[in-house]
């Protein structure tokens, strides 16, 4: 048999980052200039006496002798962080963090800034290259107490599941400049340096403030200033007026920083479309558990899109917040609820199942809070009533279980089941199943997810979980189910659906992608085109490839407007990488990766591309990064065991191989079938076949493996089993002639030319088949006529 080894392939991921981006056009402040908050306050002190200590006034605060004196936080007691002790002391005027170690003073570092305070105090000090660094240490407002701030972001995954771990915190997600910045302050520039690696971060305010809302004031303060007594105000005030939004407008407006999400765009101003300048997380997150409530910290948008009350009537987030962020109704909070639900209140202990003493309100059941280490997360924006059984199944909060700590989900799920509408979870519980079983690439029940897909229920966070999810299958019947889905009403749908389409490369497939890349959102056009940039040119006319060229510079700006994001690097180097640009994409890969040393997927597609480019030193370098960083990671054991043996290390290349299947739990078909090549090559084909079934079992969609399959029992004197393996074969891919040969090959060594003739003449009736395989299969019937 024929050595090949195949190569697992570059990632084709599109990473999604938490980074907001509220950066304005410097241009349109050049004409119509951001003045700051104090332009407001002369003709409107009172919306500047609430916004000024609100959640929004107060998002980040210098540390002087006013905060000092306002907040009058304690020094915190020595926390224990990475090996070292920490705690924060505070001076009349200023405030520093020590850091310890065996009782002796290592470092110590002024803090600069206060971020939040109304329920968390995190803290900045300023680091070298222009950096402002998360301190590790931040202070719970309510419980009054200081807490590990990196260990309270760990993911509490479902137990034998999946493992997490606190992040350093020095590391580049703590650094304000790169991710937390632009929803802390209001008119930002960056000003990073990528060659030096070097931040000149300005801003005009600290907090946010009216003009990012509204917009820049400088033409709005003129208009005013300039009105003689008496006269009329026009009708265009220079401002943004946010009281003539639609429900869209306010969701969106909100969005950027209530979201976990990444920018296509520089710039974004209030009243634009959201998906014309972001991209949204969904389901395919781990962040979220697989009945979409928050495991970690997810920012409110992805739940707010799957709430039904937002998506049957006109709610929105100023219906419950103020634009300064304060909860319109905190005396009443059923009082929004109330407009649609007042019949709740007929009966309130009936609907809730509680006495009216005990004082629920309709957050408390349909808005939990997400605790994490110490320190409460934000609300469930989904208003979705308790799901105990999502509890037993997928390891997610329940309310009743939130307040009911001593009892059992079990317990809950009982009282929740004895309602008189008591099977209201189903149907969560089922496509909650499906996101589970996708998640571990479990493709059993894949026409359920299919039909969801195509109908679009139960809302577009789902199906575009489930769209992103089939990135990782690799059944063909995928794709007219994602044809469907570019015709959806959901423009997040839409754009998940082109991108799935990634790797087709049919005639059909190819018109669509060109619609969508005339789509009225951006988000959807960058996907097609994105999905696109892999079909020769030549199948385009010159109309077409116009097209094509419009949505191709949309998505370089979705690339580019972030220098200091790895991530963006990393989708460059993909982008490059279809084009046929190996150095440029050599470039940003390694880029992406000096951005960010942790970087996995930099460092594994560039070692692909190095290989390819004869460069297999630099491959290897760069894998061993990898796994120096991550030992079990499983592409990159996988293309160093295939990088190895094509440089003929066989005894190292099984080693990586055997620690790629390891990592797969089994499921790795591609480094299971090498693995059975290379044990081949040493006499094994005992373990051949052992590696060559896993390889069958775990893609039973491509016949190549079941063929490997029976060869490999051929070869180790099991008659027997390979021609089983082959009928089965024969069975499921009629089409796939290497099996019929095979087959009918052991008939005519064994004597049985009739058994020979016949599987060729069965393959002759086969659909689809060529011409010149036909030709083929005739002459091998005549040929055995011939012989008897």
């Amino acid at each position: 048999m024929k050595r090949i080894l195949f190569k697992f392939g570059l990632g084709i991921l599109v990473v999604l980052a938490l980074f907001s981006c509220k950066q304005r056009n410097q241009q349109q402040a050049e004409t119509n200039e951001f003045l700051g908050s104090e332009s407001c306050r002369e003709c409107h002190e009172k919306f500047n006496q609430l916004w000024s200590p609100s959640y929004h006034g107060q998002a980040m605060m210098p540390i002087n002798a006013a905060f000092v004196a306002k907040h009058q936080l304690p020094n915190s007691q020595p926390i224990a962080a990475e090996g070292k002790m920490y705690e924060v002391s505070f001076g009349d005027s200023t405030m520093t963090l020590l850091e310890k170690k065996d009782g002796k003073l290592l470092n110590s570092f002024q803090i600069i800034w206060a971020l939040g305070g109304h329920n968390v105090y995190c803290f900045l000090t300023p680091m070298e290259k222009g950096k402002l660094q998360t301190i590790p240490l931040a202070y719970d407002a309510n419980r009054k107490s200081w807490f590990n701030y990196p260990e309270s972001a760990v993911r509490h995954f479902v137990e034998g599941v999946e493992e997490d771990e606190a992040l350093p915190w020095r590391d580049a997600m703590y650094t304000f400049n790169t991710g937390c910045y632009s929803c802390h302050i209001s008119q930002l520039s960056t000003n990073f340096d990528l060659d030096a690696e070097t931040y000149h971060t300005t801003w005009r305010e600290a907090g946010i403030n009216c003009e990012t809302c509204h917009g820049p004031a400088g033409e709005h303060v003129r208009i005013f200033k300039n009105l003689k007594e008496g006269e009329k105000a026009p009708e265009d005030i220079g401002l943004i007026v946010t009281s003539t939004f639609t429900q869209e407008q306010h969701n969106a407006s909100c969005s950027p920083c209530h979201a976990k999400m990444n920018p296509i765009t520089p710039s974004y101003m209030p009243g634009d479309k959201y998906f014309d300048n972001y991209n949204v997380t969904t389901l395919e997150d781990r962040d979220f558990f697989a009945d979409g409530r928050d495991l970690g910290e997810n920012y409110t948008l992805t739940g707010w899109m799957m709430n039904k009350c937002v998506q049957e009537s006109e709610l929105h987030c100023v219906t419950c917040h103020t634009s300064s962020g304060r909860d319109r109704n905190k005396d009443n909070p059923n009082q929004t609820c109330l407009g649609c639900h007042n019949n709740r209140t007929e009966d309130l202990e009936t609907h809730t199942g509680h006495k009216a003493k005990d004082g629920l309100t309709c957050l408390s059941c349909h808005m939990p809070k997400r605790e994490f280490v110490g320190n409460f997360l934000r609300s469930d924006h989904s208003f979705r009533p308790p799901m105990p059984e999502a509890t037993i199944r997928f390891g997610s909060p329940n309310a009743c279980n939130q307040c009911h700590s001593d009892k059992t989900p079990q317990w809950a799920n009982e009282v929740v089941k004895k309602r008189p509408n008591g099977n209201y979870q189903e149907e969560t519980l089922k496509w909650a199943q499906l996101i589970k079983e996708a998640r571990e690439n479990d493709w059993t029940n894949i026409d359920k997810m299919y039909d969801y897909i195509k109908t679009g229920k139960p809302n577009e966070v789902v199906t575009t979980s489930f769209i992103r999810l089939l990135g990782n299958c690799q059944l063909d019947s995928k794709w007219d189910v994602l044809m469907v889905a570019l015709n959806s009403e959901s423009e997040l749908v839409r754009s998940a659906a082109a991108y799935g389409l990634s790797g087709n490369t049919s005639e059909e497939v190819k018109e669509a992608l060109l619609r969508a890349c005339q789509d009225e959102i951006r988000l959807v056009r960058i996907q097609a085109v994105n999905a696109i940039l892999i079909f020769e040119s030549t199948r385009f006319t010159a109309e077409q490839q116009k097209i094509i060229d419009k949505a191709e510079a949309e998505y370089v700006t979705s690339m580019t407007s972030r220098a200091d994001n790895w991530s963006n690097h990393y989708n460059l180097g993909i982008y490059h990488q279809n084009k046929g640009n190996a150095d440029a994409a050599l470039n940003s890969y390694e880029t992406a990766a000096r951005l960010y040393p942790e970087s996995i997927m930099p460092l594994i597609n560039s070692s692909v591309l190095y290989s390819y480019v004869g460069n297999q030193a630099k491959a290897e370098e760069n894998l061993k990064k990898v796994l120096a960083f991550d030992p079990e990671n499983e592409a990159a054991n996988m293309n160093l065991g295939l990088l190895l043996a094509e440089q003929g290390r066989m005894e190292e290349a099984e080693i990586a191989l055997k620690d790629a299947l390891k990592a797969s739990s089994d499921k790795n078909a591609v480094a299971a079938k090498n693995l059975s090549v290379l044990v081949a090559q040493h006499g094994d084909f005992a373990g051949a076949v052992k590696y060559a079934a896993i390889a069958a079992e775990s893609r039973p969609e491509d016949p190549d493996y079941k063929y490997t399959l029976a060869y490999y029992q051929m070869q180790n004197g099991d008659k027997s089993a390979s021609v089983k393996t082959l009928n089965q074969l024969i069975k499921s891919h009629p089409e796939f002639l290497s099996a019929t040969s095979f087959l009918a090959d052991i008939y005519y060594r064994d004597g049985n030319k009739d058994m020979a003739i016949k599987l060729y003449k069965d393959a002759l009736k086969v659909e689809g088949i060529s011409e010149q395989d036909k030709d083929a299969l005739q002459q091998a019937i005549a040929s055995l006529q011939q012989s008897l």
